[in-house]
């Protein structure tokens, strides 16, 4: 992972002192609330339903297992114990009191840790494939091209207070497990016939009240001319963004009020209009992060011990092999993805201890790193094949082995209506019930290629557009309903999920989904995800068996 240099350090450290004298100043009255708030959404702090939360960054997702052990004394010391890990890859802790959250930076500093532009209508903190560098399918290892994306965003004064905010996601895989075509921008890396990286630019998506598939808006762009490129784009996003309604403002409706091709045209021209001098030497720049970026020593006699795993015997180890254990790029290594979404648990939560046992594991089998991919869960990229089995035994007895990656159980969900001011239903409940039911089903029959999501509110945090089963919290009459929507990918085929129908109480939701995953399982071809069942038999197939039945 990245180390940071002294400059990297100094900010971070100024930062937070410089908070400290804000907190101190609201605490004392000489700032109003509203005076503040632009403040503390300049370093992560939001106002919830219930209390304060923090969101602290997790740059593209990649930490050491020392930020780790941090996190979980943060949890202890300021919190309630335990953290939120989120879909933009970052932590929340939901309970900070105001006056110690100046401490809490301090104690991110620590350890190379901040909350810079996790809120805000500015560069957020960029994504990309949790598996990056790791990945069987990789042609360019993505860190390096966050790294320098992250570098170049962070404090950027005129992209500071932009019509909306912004995110970025980058991929350098044929699996696209960083959702690009779901962001402002989304970047797919590949290799020239050189050797060279190249950067295809999509640009417009998003999900909200409006979701939108991003459109391809330059191929092959070069190392040298991405940074002017990108910042040519922002400018155009900054000069002709709607800052007059909050919910025209992101630029995926830009996009469509111009259309791609004055778009593109208008970032063209302040592309050749650039000052390249403020862009001299990237790709010297991009070696570097190459360099700072530490990779692992592997052991070379691994390969030749990994067949070993094969001797384990029980049924709920050979379960997590098959879901939560992915090929990787060095033989005899293994990637694990551990679950933060057992049935009856709070989809994205860690306790303090599981932080630390996770923390204690990633030192002892996995390089000392760890990763936090889009669907809240994490990841040891570094896992010796012969070590799998003793690390499934220590995850099994602090009830991390959940055997549900990529499975329905593995539920991406919001917090809901327990704790944010803008929902108008609960998701966690609702969550966990339909993992419990499902979760049965999982142990019967093979449900590889169907994902549930669920946002309580239209501003989809729960990334409800992009599963193949997508359950939408909304308020009517002054009781929770829930929307179901289908067909829904997040992958290089995009597609947004369709309406099914009129929506469900909250009594009704997991009986719903059980009756669609039916349906499903009896229409379904060999090997054929949800969705493109859905696509092939269509709507009505799905509307009456649920609503027939009910």
């Amino acid at each position: 992972m990245y180390q940071y240099d002294a400059h990297d350090q100094s900010v971070v450290e100024a930062r937070s002192k410089e908070f400290r004298t804000q907190v101190n100043r609201r605490l004392a009255g000489t700032l109003s609330e509203e005076e503040f708030k632009p403040l503390r959404l300049m370093n992560g702090l939001y106002l919830q339903l219930h209390a304060y939360m923090l969101r602290v960054a997790v740059p593209y997702g990649v930490m050491s297992s020392k930020q780790m052990h941090q996190l979980a004394f943060i949890a202890d010391k300021f919190d309630r114990g335990y953290g939120h890990f989120t879909t933009r890859q970052n932590i929340q802790f939901n309970w900070p009191q105001l006056v110690e959250t100046p401490d809490i930076l301090d104690a991110l500093a620590e350890v190379q840790m901040h909350a810079i532009q996790t809120s805000g209508n500015c560069i957020r903190n960029v994504t990309t494939d949790p598996f990056a560098g790791v990945a069987i399918d990789e042609s360019v290892d993505p860190r390096p091209v966050c790294e320098l994306l992250r570098q170049w965003s962070t404090f950027m004064p005129e992209f500071s207070y932009l019509p909306r905010k912004f995110k970025f996601a980058l991929t350098g895989a044929e699996t696209d497990r960083a959702a690009i075509k779901f962001h402002d921008v989304g970047i797919q890396l590949k290799r020239g016939d050189d050797g060279k990286i190249l950067s295809d630019i999509w640009v417009g998506g998003g999900q909200g009240r409006t979701p939108r598939i991003a459109q391809l808006l330059k191929s092959d762009v070069t190392v040298t001319d991405l940074l002017p490129y990108l910042d040519a784009l922002m400018r155009v996003y900054n000069l002709y963004g709607n800052r007059d309604n909050k919910y025209k403002a992101r630029i995926k409706i830009l996009l469509a009020t111009l259309g791609l091709e004055e778009f593109s045209a208008k970032v063209q021209q302040e592309f050749e209009h650039a000052d390249r001098q403020r862009f001299e030497g990237v790709e010297q720049e991009l070696a570097r992060l190459e360099a700072a970026i530490l990779t692992p020593v592997y052991n070379a006699s691994a390969a030749d011990a990994g067949a070993e795993v094969a001797d384990a015997e029980e049924p709920d180890y050979k379960r997590w092999l098959k879901t939560n254990v992915f090929e990787h790029q060095q033989p005899g290594y293994s990637i694990a993805v551990i679950s933060l979404k057992p049935y009856d648990g709070i989809p994205g939560d860690a306790t303090s201890d599981q932080m630390r046992l996770m923390a204690k594991l990633a030192e002892e089998l996995s390089a000392s790193e760890l990763r936090v991919t889009h669907r809240q869960n994490i990841v040891l990229p570094y896992v010796e094949t012969k070590n799998l089995y003793l690390l499934w035994q220590q995850l099994k007895a602090a009830g991390l082995s959940e055997a549900n990656i990529d499975q329905p159980s593995d539920i991406i969900a919001c917090p809901g209506l327990d704790y944010c001011s803008l929902a108008k239903a609960r998701s966690i409940p609702i969550a966990q019930e339909i993992s419990a039911t499902i979760k049965q089903t999982e142990q019967r029959e093979d449900l590889n290629g169907l994902s549930i999501n669920i946002s309580g509110c239209i501003n989809a945090c729960g990334h409800h557009h992009v599963a193949g089963i997508g359950i939408l919290g909304l308020e009517k009459n002054g009781a929770e309903t829930y929307q179901v929507t289908l067909g829904g990918r997040n992958g290089l085929d995009a597609a947004v999920g369709k309406v099914l129908g009129p929506g469900f109480s909250a009594a009704q939701v997991p009986e719903t989904i059980d009756t669609l995953v039916s349906t499903w399982l009896e229409h379904r071809e060999t090997n054929e995800s949800f969705s493109d069942t859905y696509d092939r038999i269509g709507k009505k197939v799905f509307s009456e068996a649920v609503y027939v039945a009910s």
